[in-house]
Parts: C-alpha cells; structure tokens; sequence
C-alpha cells in the first residue's frame, strides 16, 4: 500500500512539474504586413488625433516582439505559397508549393494537422479566398497554388471544425463535382452570410462561412458595405464554434487583403486593413482575458509587400491626407469605367469623381504638375476611350486611379519600391502561455517548430 500512495505521489509531482501547455492557440498571419504596414497604422491613427507619434493596435504592446526573415528555399523573395508553406510546416519549399516539399514529392503537414491530431478543434479564417496560398498551406498538399479546384478538395477532405472566408476562387472543374457539393458531402454546413451561421451554429458538425461560394476576395474595409463578412466578425464566429471541445482549438487567422491592397501601392486601402486585422486580433485578446494561463496568441506575416517607405526625404510625414480617400483603387478603377460605359467620359465628371473619392481640388489642392500628370492621362485615353492599364498580381487597375493614388501617397510623403514582394524581415508579437518562447525566433520556420513542440506531437511529415 504505502509502495501505492508513494508512486502516486511520485506521478502527481512529476506531472505537476511538468511546464503546461497552451490549450487555446491563435495564429494571425498578416499577408504582405511588414514592420512598416504596421508603424504607418499606428502612425496615421496617432496623426488622426492630432499628435506626432503612435498610438498603439492591439497587437503592438505584446511582451514579445521580434522580426523573422522569410526567404523561400530558393528565392531570396519568397512568394505567398512557399512563405505560407513555411509558417504552416516548418519547412523551406519552392515557389509556388502548397504544402509540399521542395521536390514536389513529398507532403508537409501543418501544425494545424497536428492539433486535430492532438484532439484539438482547428479553424482557418481569411479574408480572401480559402483555397488561396496562406490558408492553403494549413490543410492542402499540392505542386502549385494555381490549382485552386484540387486546393479546395483537400478543404473538404481535411475535417478541419471550421472555415471563413469570402469563397472559393474556383468552385467548378469539368467533369468534376462542385466544389460547395464535395463540402455538403463531406459533413460541413455551408453558410452564405452571418446569418446562416447563426442558424446553424449549434446544429453543423463542421461549418464553412462564406461571402458568397464563388468569390476571390471579401471587398476592402475601404469599400465594404454592412453586408459583407469582416475579419473580426469571423474571427469572433471561429471562437465561439471552436470552443466547444474540452481539449481546446488552433486558429489560423489570415488578414488576407493588406497584401492585395499593398500590391496595389494604396496606402489609405492598406492602413484600413491592417486596422482590421488588430480589431480581429482584440476578438483573441478578450479570449485572452478569461483564460490567460492556456491561451497562447501568435502574430506574424509571410513577407513584406511593396517595399513601402515612410517619408519621401523631407522628414515629415503628411499621413492624414490619407483620410480623404473614401474608396480603394480597384473600386475607384471601377467608377471610371461606369463613366466611360455611361457615354459620360468627360473632364469635368471625371474631377468631379477624384474631389469626391479622393479630395482632389477640395480638401487636397494640386500643384500643376499634379494636375498636368492627370489631364495628360485623360486626353491620352480620350482617343481610343479603353482603360489604359497598371497590372499587377491580382488586378489590371486604370491608370488614372493609379495616378490618382499615387499622387495621393506622395502627399502623404509615402513611397513604394514595387508592386510587389520584398524580402525585408517582419514582426512577430506574442503573448501568453509560452510566449516567451518566441523571443528567439529568427525565421518563419521557427515558429510553426515551437508550436509542434507544444502540441508535443512533433511534425507528421
């Protein structure tokens, strides 16, 4: 008997020594969301009232606060894929791969795996489509990001408790089933909206929210209605579905759109997102507050996008001209074109459309050459009455409303290097249980090695 108590007491201590682990984890990924996409946020908001300096997100007063690099295995400048490979697996892989080896021959699986095999509830949430490159890495294995169909099968094959997002890029393939049907097949509830959500979030066994079943990308919180699906909204629908299970969830949570908008060089459209994505991120921190020994929440970015610059040379900034545009790129694109389809293509709507969208000539006065660069624009697109076009990796955007934006940023004394991808590092903030592990995180792969340590079931590769 004593021989009993005394091995009982031997296991209760030891298994009382041991270090605990997180029960509930959040991973935030902002796409795109450099060092500076953040400080510019601050920034602008401090700038809004009326003082020089920052006023602080959510997420910028974590006790941790570090910077990772993020090349791919063989790119200096990684793409979303190989960097959503990488922040899911722990693994470098090539251009393109969707959780797959570099070879292409051999599966990653993610730390999301890894919690539904440790028993946990696992939730994605993005605001752009769930089968594109960050989300996908979660739960998908396949040689290139472009085969969106093949992505959103291994969503429904995945068993994953829970997905968001504004849809599917490509729902249909010939000669295969719909990609909304192979979900219903596969156990999940597809909501179209909140409200189906609310209806069936006490009866779905698996749930997937969307904005619409076949759609790219929410709009930009610059351009949203009170209709469409936010990021915190979401965010608050994954914790409640999710916490349901006694062993606790892992949520991925994507703010998808700050690299679009970033890829567009519109600055007021990436400052409106990456506010977004803090207020999504305050939904985890009230979490945070009833269970603040078992939460762990993890804020990264794959890369940085388009090498922006805070201040052009003079050392000021003028950040709250921002505030006067009232609508993104791609949308104010979209509002010329209606004027150049409505047989109303003239100078003066056209003024009238960039005072009202953008400030112009109101609240903004423009120098000749400002003027100059927009009325040479227009005379030269008069002639043949087509969009004269700025592509870039998600849209072909007017080259007017580029030019517009683009005089706008430079009143704010912003600049960008590209439309594109940099290689420069990006924040990592954390906070909670075992957040200090993340002080020496030097690479986005260190930290899907850290959370594998603390589901205690290593990678399954």
């Amino acid at each position: 008997m004593m021989k009993k108590i005394c091995f009982l007491i031997i296991v209760f201590v030891f298994t009382a020594c041991q270090p605990k682990q997180p029960k509930y984890i959040f991973y935030f990924i902002g796409d795109g969301m450099g060092a500076n996409q953040v400080l510019a946020t601050e920034m602008y908001l401090a700038a809004q009232k009326g003082y020089i300096g920052v006023d602080s997100l959510s997420f910028t007063n974590f006790p941790v606060r570090n910077f990772i690099s993020t090349y791919s295995k063989y790119n200096a400048v990684t793409c979303s894929a190989a960097a959503g490979t990488a922040l899911a697996s722990g693994y470098k892989t090539k251009k393109g791969a969707i959780g797959m080896d570099s070879l292409l021959q051999t599966p990653l699986y993610s730390v999301a795996y890894n919690a539904k095999k440790a028993g946990k509830s696992v939730g994605i949430v993005t605001t752009v489509s769930i089968d594109h490159a960050t989300p996908a890495a979660f739960y998908a294995h396949q040689p290139n990001r472009s085969m969106g169909f093949e992505i959103a099968k291994d969503a429904a094959a995945s068993n994953f408790d829970f997905f968001a997002g504004s849809g599917f890029s490509q729902c249909k393939k010939e000669n295969e089933p719909n990609i909304i049907s192979l979900l219903s097949d596969s156990g999940y509830f597809v909501a179209r909206g909140i409200e189906q959500y609310f209806q069936q979030k006490n009866i779905a066994d698996k749930i997937v929210l969307l904005q619409c079943d076949s759609m790219s990308n929410l709009p930009y919180v610059i351009d949203r209605t009170p209709a469409d699906l936010s990021l915190p909204q979401m965010t608050e629908a994954a914790i409640e579905y999710l916490d349901k299970n006694s062993d606790g969830f892992f949520l991925m949570i994507e703010g998808g759109l700050i690299d679009w908008a970033c890829h567009n060089n519109d600055a007021a459209a990436v400052l409106a997102e990456v506010e977004e994505f803090s207020d999504a991120i305050a939904k985890a921190l009230d979490f945070y507050k009833k269970h603040a020994d078992e939460t762990l929440i993890v804020v990264t970015a794959d890369h940085e996008t388009g090498g922006i610059a805070l201040g052009t040379g003079d050392y000021c900034l003028d950040l709250n001209v921002l505030q006067y545009q009232k609508c993104s790129v791609n949308e104010l694109t979209n509002k010329i074109s209606a004027l150049r389809e409505g047989g109303v293509f003239d100078w003066d709507n056209l003024k009238r459309l960039l005072q009202d969208n953008l400030g112009f000539w109101k609240e903004l006065p423009l120098s000749e050459e400002e003027e100059y660069r927009l009325v040479s624009l227009y005379e030269q697109t008069l002639k043949t009455m087509e969009m004269m076009k700025v592509h870039n990796l998600y849209f072909d955007n007017e080259l007017i409303a580029q030019t517009a934006i683009d005089i706008l940023n430079r009143k704010a004394k912003i600049g960008w290097t590209s439309y594109g991808h940099s290689a420069g590092v990006v924040p990592v903030y954390a906070i909670g249980c075992k957040a200090d592990m993340f002080e020496q995180v030097k690479d986005n792969v260190d930290i899907p090695r850290l959370m594998f340590k603390m589901l205690n079931n290593g990678p399954k590769q």
